[in-house]
């Protein structure tokens, strides 16, 4: 196997890793999927969008 076949194998039998505080529980890799989608979020809001170049 090759070094890209090795990085690409990923066990997915593995046990899930879950956070709970009180009532709520969330796995831990749905709570990285979500903070991803903020940060682009905001990431989205913040950066200016491109202008258009005014023409000669």
């Amino acid at each position: 196997m090759g070094r890209a076949d090795r990085l690409m194998a990923v066990g997915l039998d593995g046990k899930a890793h879950f956070i709970s505080w009180g009532p709520f529980q969330i796995s831990l890799a749905n709570l990285l999927v979500i903070a991803l989608i903020v940060v682009l979020f905001v990431l989205a809001i913040v950066l200016p969008f491109p202008k258009q170049r005014s023409r000669p």
